[in-house]
């Protein structure tokens, strides 16, 4: 497989030594400004990332990362591990299973092998090796050692619909409860797996063609990932067509409810929203920002949305009483907080996000914008707090917030650390070295980021230098690295 890099990757060691130095003389004589308690109602245990963006998709975690990392030595690096194929769907964990989704071809024929384009460009054809034969598969990892529990093939043939050529043909992130495993190829079907990789059942909704709704003939892949709540999956289908909003039973893949959406395709992932007086769902849009009940899908309210390709998924804010929206494609970049009755709380014109979901820390919510543009806004009233420019790269994956700070992960393989606050302050940066388009995971205090040919787990005490642990500690460390 080809990984795409910069040209030269620059050689930072005298900088990044004096960058760490300074990053812990800060750090000694600088509390941490997050509240802990503002935040455990969006944190998932501390064992399980459960779907894209974690619990109730708020990107948080209850959890202290590492901030030193190298990689080529190990340093902090609990596994690092070759992943077949080429997918762009996030890890997640139950328990001590992590699970991954990927597209391998089987032919590699003369379009080449599944390469990526990144950076900042505007081109919308897809990728040339729709013509190749791919399995599509289903892995689970060990989450605290990395080694491989099994592989199931989910589909094999060739792709119904192309890919973007900064997308893959496994772009959705799967989802996991204590019972079974959930997992969406688009055109390929939808699948449900137990935890030991027994096939469950499957359902196909024909061919799901989220391309350019301008132009047809780009066609880009689908990317909305399942959700599981109560035994139920929800799933969002914004095509070329019919775009739907359904619910099915989870044990049996049976639709409970199907509504219709007047809507061009999108990329956007529901969430489940718990506050108000009763539980809703809550979709991105361009024509139809909307709620439906949990029970029958009634559409309960509507907003229109600014940018014409929403991907952000929305983000609940149950102490606020709102739940963040952004879209930011086209002409309109809006950024919303909106009430349970579809009410705006408030709005921000042309400061919303194109790619990257936003995570808050019940204070402030931080907007990552594709090029690297990032802000902090009150979460009450929309404040601006500031906006600052992280680096000059690209930015497609979505930032976490854990321990008290941000990572956001630049595409060449760059993970910057800025403190959570009402100051902006980049800590460090973590060189991956590799290119991260994936949105990462955050369980047993361990940072999961997907790399274009890898899953690399970092965590603090794994290595060469690190500080002496405890027994439990010490035997994971030595399984991971017999494994690497």
């Amino acid at each position: 497989m080809s990984i795409t890099s910069r040209p030269v990757f620059v050689i930072r060691s005298v900088a990044r030594a004096a960058t760490l130095l300074l990053a812990a003389f800060a750090l000694a004589s600088t509390s941490l400004v997050a509240e802990p308690s503002a935040l455990d109602a969006l944190a998932a245990p501390a064992d399980r990332w459960p779907s894209f963006r974690g619990a109730n998709a708020s990107g948080v975690a209850d959890a202290a990362l590492p901030t030193v990392v190298d990689r080529a030595k190990g340093v902090n690096v609990r596994f690092d591990i070759a992943t077949p194929g080429l997918g762009l769907g996030a890890p997640v964990v139950w328990g001590d299973k992590l699970f991954l989704t990927t597209a391998v071809s089987t032919t590699e024929d003369a379009d080449g092998p599944q390469a990526l384009k990144v950076g900042l460009y505007g081109g919308i054809m897809p990728a040339p090796d729709y013509k190749q034969t791919y399995r599509w598969q289903v892995l689970c990892f060990d989450a605290k050692t990395g080694a491989l529990r099994w592989t199931q093939t989910a589909h094999e043939g060739v792709p119904a619909v192309k890919r973007h050529t900064k997308a893959s043909y496994a772009n959705s992130t799967p989802a996991v409860d204590d019972q079974r495993l959930v997992v969406f190829f688009g055109s390929q079907g939808l699948y449900a797996y137990d935890h030991d990789g027994k096939k469950l059942w499957s359902r196909n909704f024909g061919v799901l063609d989220s391309g350019f709704f301008a132009v047809p003939k780009a066609q880009w892949g689908f990317a909305s990932s399942p959700v599981l709540h109560d035994d139920k999956v929800i799933i969002q289908v914004d095509v070329q067509g019919d775009s739907f909003l359904a619910m099915l039973d989870a044990a049996t893949g049976e639709t409970i409810w199907r509504t219709p959406r007047e809507e061009v395709p999108t990329w956007s992932t529901p969430t489940v929203i718990t506050h108000g007086d009763a539980p809703q769902i809550v979709v991105n849009g361009w024509q139809e920002i909307a709620g439906y009940t949990l029970a029958d899908g009634k559409r309960l309210w509507t907003l229109p949305g600014g940018g014409d390709v929403p991907v952000p998924t929305p983000v609940a804010a149950p102490a606020a009483g709102v739940t963040f929206l952004t879209n930011a494609h086209g002409p309109g970049k809006p950024l919303y907080a909106v009430r349970p009755d579809g009410t705006l709380a408030w709005e921000l014109k042309r400061k919303g996000a194109y790619m990257p979901t936003p995570v808050h820390d019940g204070e402030r919510l931080y907007v990552l914008r594709n090029n690297g543009v990032f802000s902090a806004f009150r979460v009450t009233d929309g404040e601006e707090v500031y906006t600052e420019r992280v680096a000059s790269d690209a930015f497609m994956a979505s930032p976490v917030l854990a321990g008290g700070r941000v990572y956001i992960f630049g595409e060449y393989g760059d993970i910057y650390i800025v403190t959570a606050g009402d100051d902006y302050a980049l800590e460090t940066t973590i060189a991956l070295d590799e290119v991260v388009l994936a949105s990462p995971a955050v369980a047993h205090g361990t940072l999961y980021v997907r790399t274009q040919g890898h899953l690399v787990a970092l965590a603090e005490g794994f290595g060469p230098e690190a500080p002496a642990a405890s027994d439990t500690t010490t035997e994971a460390a030595d399984a991971a690295s017999a494994g690497r």
